[in-house]
């Protein structure tokens, strides 16, 4: 009787054992630490920042897009999307580092590193990081993850940038164009536009469509200034005006300046209104900025 308890006792204790095993097995590792490698060198978070300040409208974009809103206390003054983001008089182009350190962030990101920004604010003990303009898809999509680690968002930051990536490769394969179309994309009414080697000129080449500025960049600077006279001389098919909000340009404008009635974009009406914000911050909506591209080529190929 005595070795038949004492083998039920041995046998619970096993199966105990296995079943505290397989718990511990389906268990999520813990998210922090974590580090990441950023353009500021490795960034590491000891825990679940709470006091997050984003002095990057993408970056700003990017962390509400993922659940990350209610970690984040303050935004830059340029960071106008999304509406209920906290905004403030900060500056990331000229931060004022007391008035950053005031808000006791435990994770501040940045696009830009002004005035030794960021040894700064490592100084005073703030964790920071460096996230760039992207140069291309895979940058965006590299720091959306980054970001999803240092917050504590892995999942939903992943889900975002996949999101993305799907819908950009239905986009695309819809309204690839059957002719060769040629594009001018407007920074500004001074001309300024964006070549194939930027990250926004890189959204075209999806579609294969050339851009004019391409030739024109003597500097490889990717931000050429054309003349009048270039634009009209190269007729583009499409005309993409991402100075809109700021400048307040329009088909109507366009079409008003001289000489420009000559552009087949014109003649054709293939003039395309963006918001300025879109189209020049490489965040969740870039897929807006995509299929507005995609709307306007099927336009011109129907």
């Amino acid at each position: 009787m005595l070795r038949r308890s004492l083998a039920l006792v041995v046998a619970s204790a096993i199966a105990l054992v296995g079943l505290s095993s397989a718990g511990g097995a389906t268990r999520p590792a813990p998210q922090f630490p974590v580090s990441v490698a950023a353009a500021n060198g490795k960034v590491t978070v000891t825990r679940k920042p709470t006091r997050i300040v984003s002095l990057s409208p993408t970056s700003t974009e990017m962390l509400f897009a993922m659940g990350a809103g209610a970690q984040v206390i303050a935004v830059d003054d340029q960071s106008d999307y999304p509406k209920n983001a906290p905004r403030t008089k900060l500056s990331g182009f000229t931060p004022n580092v007391e008035a950053i350190a005031a808000y006791k962030p435990d994770l501040v990101v940045a696009s830009f590193d002004p005035k030794g920004l960021v040894a700064a604010l490592r100084k005073l003990r703030i964790t920071v990081v460096l996230h760039p303009a992207a140069a291309t898809l895979t940058d965006a999509y590299r720091q959306i993850d980054q970001l999803g680690k240092l917050t504590g968002n892995r999942q939903q930051a992943s889900s975002v940038a996949a999101r993305m990536q799907k819908r950009i490769r239905e986009i695309v394969a819809s309204a690839k164009p059957r002719r060769s179309l040629s594009v001018y994309h407007e920074l500004g009414p001074d001309f300024y536009s964006a070549t194939s080697a930027t990250f926004v000129g890189r959204v075209y080449k999806l579609f294969g469509v050339s851009n004019i500025a391409d030739a024109a960049d003597s500097t490889s600077s990717g931000y050429p200034q054309l003349s009048p006279e270039y634009i009209i001389s190269r007729s583009p098919d499409l005309i993409v005006l991402a100075d809109s909000v700021c400048c307040s340009q329009t088909p109507a404008t366009v079409a008003a300046r001289p000489g420009w009635n000559r552009i087949a974009a014109v003649r054709t009406g293939s003039i395309v209104r963006m918001d300025d914000s879109i189209a020049s911050r490489w965040g969740p909506r870039i897929v807006n900025f995509v299929r507005a591209v995609a709307t306007a080529l099927r336009r011109l190929g129907s």
